[in-house]
């Protein structure tokens, strides 16, 4: 089966794993310290801290933020519902704002229609963009936005490490970032993720509610607030740190994968059996999803491919259709999300695979839908 990601572990990465295995010491420690110093070199920021799950380091951006009951946050509607769970778990209301149908991202304008149809009672607070499956967001445009309503941005770049637009990496120009580190994305630890922040009083806050709501002084540990166990452990922190030096390349190999996807799958996109996903130069291509014709039923284009030995998937999810969230529903609906969860192809997708694998599948899809 060709699957639709391989995490990239080297017998190197195994080998720092087990060290810090047989050391004993497990818990946040020096290679987390280290990590996180070398993230915070990579990515051009001032801070950056480990976390348990990208979904922890959303909860914690809006925990510092002091977003929660009485509060809305602008959420994109296509997305990974963890982004709209954490501003439900904080006590926040979670406005859902229709993306773009190319970049599966929130624009300018869907941000902005969205702000002036709000008639809730709850005060907006905050916009949490995506860089959806790597493609970076309008960041400067958007935050303007921000600018001029008093917004505070979390950016969810769970997808988007090493993305960038014109001025700087995905998840460096909010408030806060957050980064995943699960199996599918480009760097993993299994389970993780990374605040980046490059405000000080933001950053002790993120340590404080990390572990507990503890700070260590001279005296001894003092606990400053109600906190979480959010911490990474050593060993993950191992694996992150010998995958780093290699993340560049990576980048740039699955840049060169899409661009092979784009040639091999034009055919079929000018028979309008499917719609490619947006070309940007700055894109880090975590994930390769095509949009099939409404004409074509995903499911038995995904029960097909299996049979041909290929594994392919949904993309992501339209929040404002899941149960969770009907309360939640934009007012005008999103129709492109809608559509993109509907008719979204997740394609096998990861720097090891090369021009053999995108033609396997392009050829298996052009025999199922062209």
């Amino acid at each position: 089966m060709l699957r639709l990601s391989v995490p990239h572990i080297d017998a190197a990465a195994i080998d720092a794993v087990t060290a810090v295995l047989r050391s004993g010491m497990l818990v946040h420690g020096a290679q987390g310290q280290a990590f996180e110093s070398e993230l915070q070199q990579w990515l051009g920021v001032r801070h950056a801290l480990l976390v348990s799950s990208g979904t922890a380091a959303l909860h914690l951006a809006l925990c510092a933020l002091d977003i929660g009951p009485g509060d809305a946050v602008l959420v994109p509607d296509f997305t990974f519902p963890a982004t709209a769970n954490v501003v439900l778990l904080v006590g926040a209301t979670p406005v859902l704002v229709d993306v773009d149908p190319q970049s599966y991202c929130i624009t300018p304008a869907t941000l902005e229609a969205a702000i002036a149809a709000w008639k809730g009672p709850q005060r907006l607070r905050a916009m949490m963009p995506v860089h959806e499956f790597g493609h970076p967001v309008a960041t400067a445009a958007l935050r303007a936005i921000a600018q001029r309503h008093e917004l505070r941005v979390v950016e969810d770049a769970a997808c988007a490490i090493g993305a960038r637009d014109a001025e700087a990496f995905a998840g460096t120009s909010g408030d806060v970032g957050c980064f995943s580190l699960h199996p599918r994305k480009t760097l993993t630890t299994g389970e993780g993720g990374i605040l980046t922040t490059n405000d000080d009083a933001t950053a002790l806050r993120l340590r404080r509610l990390r572990s507990h709501g503890m700070e260590r002084e001279p005296s001894g540990t003092v606990f400053r607030e109600a906190g979480y166990n959010y911490r990474l452990t050593d060993f993950q922190s191992a694996l992150g740190r010998a995958q780093l030096p290699h993340l560049a390349g990576w980048i740039e190999a699955r840049r060169a994968l899409a661009q092979r996807y784009r040639e091999a799958l034009g055919p079929l996109q000018a028979a309008g059996a499917l719609t490619l996903p947006a070309a940007h130069p700055g894109h880090s291509w975590q994930t390769f999803m095509v949009v099939l014709a409404d004409r074509i039923d995903r499911s038995a284009v995904i029960r097909a491919l299996a049979g041909h030995g290929i594994e392919a998937n949904l993309g992501a999810q339209c929040v404002s259709a899941e149960p969770a969230f009907a309360a939640h529903s934009p007012p005008a609906g999103s129709s492109n999300a809608r559509r993109l969860a509907r008719q979204g192809l997740a394609l096998p997708f990861c720097e090891q695979y090369g021009a053999a694998e995108v033609d396997r599948v392009a050829a298996a899809l052009a025999r199922e839908i062209g």
